[in-house]
């Protein structure tokens, strides 16, 4: 299959070259992979991701590479475990996995035939040291359940739990394993030594990343020998596909009604989902840092539970969305730990009975009113995100049918976190992980309160600490699902009900014809990584 070169632009399209920042090295890097005859070889593939892809502080796994709010697998590195295509786990280095029956203790067995790329054996002593570093380093991933990981021989490491935590396997999955005997943190992140499929070939910051296959990867040979990756803003990606000069770009909704010769539209199902937090509390409380927390409108139950029905969820798919999304009815819609119960049925007519009964009757004036007040909303969103705030407005004009008044209003995430206490906020959430629903849900030890929004329930944290300290992980799923709703309480629209759920985003990527993307498990939240968990078994017709 014949396929373009990436290469600078030149002449009419000289300003896109210029949008990524070409630079001689990374011409003569990109043209490396273009034969005599102009056909790049079968073996490359060149990926434009957003800016926001690139990872500020390097390829190193203890600032975050591989994981936090945009979990991937850090392909330069190796994990012990990795997740499935059905979200079950998996392994990569290890070859067994046990813990205790109380929890405290995760027994891991690792292959011996693995090798760092500069020829050093990885062992039991690289993994602890990992862990280690990992614990006292990583602003991004909570590590606050590990003590300590020792290796016991070159195979074995054991890892000593502060506290029980079932979905550890989940954590190792994204945690990518350096070299104890080379690693320094002001170095490792531009210069990373790695075990993976791909070694980093070139960085060159704000622009590109090179990756090339590992020659000595224990396991099967990467098919895509050379991966580019090109960070660029949406506008750019798009116009580098229309020139050819990319494979896969990521886009969004917004140009998903455009065509691009030679390439095709393709949507990879995720658990990206948006969706506005409700206070659970009355207004009148500040917290210890002095901030608004509570919401008189709703921290009534039946008010929270009518905005919930009264969102028609496959409108906003088919307006804002361009069809490319499913339904969101909780944070881990298609997750195994995920409770059906959680689904709800459009009903604009319940929704109006519920505010009816909470005391919000309808005026003349197609208002409602109670005790001489208004029903209002106010709606925060992200600035600079569109689909955000489309869908913040389109919520907005549904709720007002119902006689809610409503106005929306776009923040900065410098203010967006504590505005949100009093305030509903349209968020991004979703993860490879149940702890996703233990972040939202759960209250914090001491304040009495979940972290992201004023709401507490002693049964659903009873739900969720009992997950977790369960002995087997595949057992532990119930638990979750019943901390979503156990037949008399959760978080659910018979329950609680303190976050409404929109929709899950599908994540679009332009795809040049001929690329054959291997099968995509359902991504997380964050557009960016996640599409080349397996590039390593893309390939060429």
């Amino acid at each position: 299959m014949k396929r373009k070169g990436i290469a600078c632009l030149l002449a009419g399209t000289l300003l896109l070259g210029s949008l990524w920042g070409c630079s001689a090295d990374s011409r003569s890097q990109a043209d490396s992979s273009v034969s005599a005859e102009g056909e790049s070889h079968d073996a490359s593939v060149v990926v434009a991701m957003g800016p926001t892809s690139e990872p500020e502080a390097g390829f190193d796994p203890a600032f975050g590479w591989g994981a936090g709010e945009h979990v991937h697998e850090p392909l330069i590195q190796s994990t012990l475990t990795v997740t499935n295509t059905d979200l079950t786990i998996g392994y990569d280095l290890a070859t067994d996995v046990s813990v205790s029956e109380d929890g405290l203790t995760w027994t891991v067995t690792i292959r011996d035939d693995v090798y760092f790329t500069d020829g050093d054996p990885l062992t039991a002593e690289d993994v602890a040291f990992t862990y280690n570093t990992v614990k006292e380093s990583s602003s991004v991933n909570d590590f606050t359940m590990l003590d300590q990981a020792q290796a016991l021989d070159d195979t074995t490491v054991v890892f000593t739990m502060n506290r029980p935590f079932s979905i550890w396997p989940y954590t190792m999955a994204v945690v990518g394993i350096v070299p104890a005997h080379a690693y320094d943190p002001a170095t490792y992140g531009t210069n990373p030594i790695g075990s993976g499929r791909y070694i980093l070939k070139q960085w060159d910051r704000g622009q590109q990343v090179i990756l090339e296959a590992n020659p000595d990867y224990y396991g099967e040979k990467p098919a895509m020998e050379q991966v580019t990756i090109l960070f660029m803003e949406e506008d750019a990606a798009f116009l580098a596909a229309q020139a050819g000069q990319v494979d896969v770009a990521y886009t969004s909704a917004t140009y998903s009604m455009e065509t691009v010769e030679g390439y095709s539209l393709a949507s990879y199902a995720s658990v990206d989902n948006r969706g506005f937090n409700l206070p659970a509390i009355p207004a009148g409380e500040v917290n210890e840092n002095g901030v608004p927390v509570g919401n008189d409108f709703t921290s009534d139950v039946l008010v929270r539970r009518a905005l919930n029905i009264g969102v028609d969820r496959q409108e906003m798919i088919d307006n804002v969305l361009n069809g490319y999304g499913t339904p969101a009815y909780s944070v881990c819609d298609q997750m195994p730990w995920y409770n059906e119960d959680s689904q709800v049925v459009y009903d604009p007519e319940g929704a109006a009975a519920l505010l009816d009964e909470a005391g919000w009757l309808l005026g003349e004036d197609g208002i409602r009113k109670k005790d001489g007040k208004q029903a209002e909303l106010v709606l925060l969103y992200s600035q600079g995100d569109s689909v955000r705030q489309a869908l913040a407005v389109d919520f907005a004009n549904q709720m007002e049918e119902l006689g809610i008044v409503c106005s929306v209003e776009g923040v900065g995430w410098d203010t967006a976190y504590d505005r949100a206490l009093s305030t509903p906020l349209l968020w991004g959430w979703g993860a490879h992980s149940p702890m996703e629903l233990y972040n939202i849900y759960h209250t914090l030890p001491g304040t009495g309160s979940a972290q992201y929004s004023p709401y507490a329930n002693e049964a659903v944290d009873a739900a969720m600490d009992e997950a977790l300290a369960c002995s087997d992980l595949e057992e532990s799923y119930q638990l979750w699902q019943q901390a979503q709703w156990n037949g008399t309480t959760g978080v659910t629209q018979e329950g609680d009900i303190p976050w409404v759920w929109l929709v899950n985003i599908d994540h679009l990527y332009w795809v040049r014809d001929g690329l054959q993307v291997a099968e995509q498990k359902i991504h997380p939240h964050g557009h960016g990584w996640s599409v080349v968990n397996n590039v390593d078994q893309w390939s060429w017709e």
